[in-house]
């Protein structure tokens, strides 16, 4: 008899620290949730509420990237191995909101909050892109971000699903000039810029992302 208490006590034992830990598992992550909440207030200036972007700031969505590469953008900035040329204006215009998230918590749990946002379809700007053309350039993209452009944080490649078409293809110009990913430390970045030059003009730009955006739908 004293053995089958022994047991029922310390099985009552345990799911009661096991719902205890829970509890404070849920209660971190909600701290968590709140903590990047308010540190995303510094970020809706210009990327919103919804994390959707603003044209007018030249500022891209930001709701459907992965919370690993939000971090990684986040620290880009903040090294200086993005936005630290000084032919990227708007790049530099993110370097001191970067700077702001002092801790890698910070970081983590803006991101987090961030990526937790749904992704919602975007208004295309761009005119005269055809996507049939589009489709065979995409041929060397898909290898990185997939067939379906959703990304692949293993190889550090973002989704372009639901991106604004102005903003993809400002970057495009970026990679293919140099003005990103030219920096030594940005080693994703570097990755990115040979594929930019296999787009002959804009035009090529233009077909591309054209066919990128009919993913988005």
């Amino acid at each position: 008899m004293k053995t089958i208490l022994s047991s029922r006590t310390s099985s009552g034992i345990k799911a009661a620290l096991g719902g205890l830990l829970a509890l404070v598992a849920l209660g971190a992550a909600q701290a968590d949730d709140a903590r990047g909440k308010q540190l995303y207030a510094n970020c809706v200036a210009c990327h919103g509420d919804d994390a959707q972007g603003m044209k007018l700031l030249n500022a891209p969505a930001l709701s459907g990237l992965s919370e690993q590469y939000i971090v990684n953008q986040i620290k880009k900035f903040k090294a200086g191995h993005r936005g630290g040329n000084v032919k990227d204006a708007t790049g530099m215009q993110m370097r001191p909101m970067a700077t702001l998230l002092v801790t890698e918590e910070d970081i983590g749990a803006v991101a987090k909050y961030i990526a937790s946002l749904p992704s919602k379809p975007v208004e295309a700007t761009l005119v005269g892109g055809d996507p049939e053309k589009g489709k065979m350039l995409y041929m060397t993209c898909q290898a990185c971000h997939g067939p379906d452009g959703k990304g692949n944080d293993m190889l550090n490649s973002p989704s372009l699903i639901n991106q604004h078409d102005w903003y993809t293809l400002h970057q495009l110009h970026k990679f293919k000039e140099g003005v990103r990913g030219s920096n030594p430390e940005d080693v994703t970045g570097s990755q990115m810029r040979p594929m930019a030059m296999t787009l002959a003009d804009e035009q090529a730009m233009k077909d591309v992302i054209a066919y990128i955006q009919s993913l988005s739908e």
